[in-house]
């Protein structure tokens, strides 16, 4: 048995700086046991931090996500029901082609005017008081209200499904993860039933409701709810993260700041280094060896958990050299932040959308903005990439 790390044991700086941690085990190879820190330190996982062995293993179809294949059902899916992260071919191919046939990249595009509209009111209310948390006052509300609005979900619902997605997302507790999944699953219920009741209606999940294959096949009421699922929070939580750490690294590397407001142009490559350099996404939710295989030359046993570290992927030197370094002029291409392979993430797109938006219209209508002190904590758990606050002022 090879020996287990226990990442616990690095402490509060393994949440603050966990590349420092990733970057010590790529030293001694691409893959290792480790024994997962708070709230999951009762888990042990094979975790990738290598990018050619990330990059492979996230295409690699030995790899189940569906945990059922090996008995392993986790508390999202039996609330939720089945749902993309928790699927392989042939169900995954039809539930994303379902999908796909409602969210469409037209139908992203066609948001553009309406998440420069969103953008703008933010910045209105934001921008007189001279200093705010940036979180709180612009990456937050910009992708809630924008996936909220794509989905249908009701304005004074907003407040109360970000409260459970965070914590669903970035659980403080396996309690208090367990009930913000029960009071999801049934508020989604209620929503779906409620379009249901309510005819046709122009939102996504209302478009889910109606959607149809060639062969009649459509998605089942457990298999909408998961669909809603993993929309509202691939949808809004990880382009917080996003929005929230691509302003943090240009504000602490002012060369980089100061190069992006000289020429805009360099917008759509400086997203893209956010996403490699600080991520949403730290690492990709668990796949299972559907039978034994070796990464980067490590047997993986069949039935064992393997978490792939995008983060640390993104950091590899053998694919980006000076890794640690944020550099907006850099090639950044194929990093992981989005992942890889089938499950690459279906809303990257409008992620990338939104966050070009609101990173150009904040450096246009904020050109002295600064650090207004440290941001927040960072998220708990392994998950999500991201902090609670980002105190700024202008």
């Amino acid at each position: 048995m090879a020996d287990v790390i226990d990442l616990g044991e690095f402490g509060a700086g393994f949440r603050r700086d966990p590349h420092r941690v990733y970057a010590r085990l790529r030293e001694r190879g691409p893959v290792h046991r480790v024994r997962l820190p708070e709230p999951d330190a009762h888990h042990e996982t094979w975790l990738v931090v290598g990018h050619e062995e990330a990059r492979a293993a996230l295409a690699d179809p030995r790899l189940s996500k569906d945990g059922s294949r090996i008995g392993v059902v986790f508390l999202d899916e039996q609330l939720i029901g089945k749902y993309l992260l928790v699927a392989d071919p042939p169900q995954h191919t039809r539930l994303r082609a379902l999908v796909s046939r409602a969210f469409t990249p037209r139908r992203v595009e066609e948001l553009r005017p309406r998440i420069q509209q969103i953008t703008d009111e933010l910045l209105d209310a934001m921008l007189p008081r001279g200093r705010a948390d940036l979180v709180e006052s612009f990456a937050y509300p910009l992708p809630l209200t924008v996936i909220c609005e794509l989905l249908g979900v009701p304005e004074l619902d907003r407040a109360e499904f970000r409260k459970l997605t965070t914590e669903a997302v970035a659980p403080t507790s396996e309690d208090s993860e367990h009930d913000a999944f029960v009071r999801l699953a049934g508020y989604l219920t209620e929503l779906i039933e409620d379009k249901r009741c309510a005819g046709p209606s122009s939102d996504l999940l209302s478009d889910l409701i109606r959607t149809t294959a060639e062969d009649g096949d459509r998605l089942s009421p457990g298999e909408l709810r998961g669909m809603a699922f993993i929309l509202l929070i691939a949808g809004f939580e990880t382009t917080v993260n996003l929005i929230a750490n691509g302003i943090h690294a240009l504000l602490t590397h002012p060369d980089q700041l100061a190069a992006l407001r000289a020429d805009m142009t360099l917008l759509d490559g400086a997203v893209e280094e956010m996403l490699r350099y600080e991520g949403p996404v730290e690492n990709a939710t668990f796949r299972y060896a559907a039978e034994p295989l070796e990464i980067g030359g490590t047997p993986i046993g069949q039935g064992e958990a393997v978490m792939i570290g995008l983060a640390a992927a993104d950091r590899d030197a053998a694919r980006y050299p000076d890794p640690a370094r944020f550099d907006i002029h850099r090639d950044t291409r194929a990093h992981l932040a989005f992942g890889h392979g089938i499950h690459y993430c279906l809303g990257a797109p409008l992620a990338r959308l939104e966050a070009r938006a609101a990173i150009r219209t904040l450096l246009d209508r904020a050109p002295a903005l600064t650090l207004d002190g440290p941001p927040g904590e960072w998220l708990p758990g392994m998950l999500m990439r991201g902090m609670r606050s980002l105190p700024v002022r202008w």
